[in-house]
């Protein structure tokens, strides 16, 4: 993985929460037998997730970014589709 990239994962690491962690599975229906089976969470609340993808939306390149959406942790992959976001709308203000 790259130095952004690897700088996103470090960020949202550190806004890991255990205990939302626990929740969000039986939230997001990603236990046994659910649509969402597999899926893995971090625990990190959507308002941190979008302070990181500002942070690090104009850094990061598509190649990166299309790695992160195949991220196993829900997290990773929202934060990486709102940094793409990010994008565009600054592709828009250009």
């Amino acid at each position: 993985m790259s130095l952004p990239a690897e700088q996103v994962r470090a960020a949202l690491t550190d806004k890991i929460n255990p205990a939302k962690a626990a929740f969000l599975p039986k939230y997001f229906k990603a236990i046994p037998g659910e649509y969402g089976e597999g899926d893995l969470f971090m625990g990190i609340i959507v308002p941190d997730q979008r302070a990181i993808a500002k942070d690090f939306f104009r850094e990061i390149t598509l190649p990166e970014l299309s790695s992160m959406l195949k991220d196993p942790f829900h997290e990773i992959r929202l934060t990486a589709l709102l940094m793409l976001v990010y994008k565009y709308e600054k592709l828009k203000e250009d």
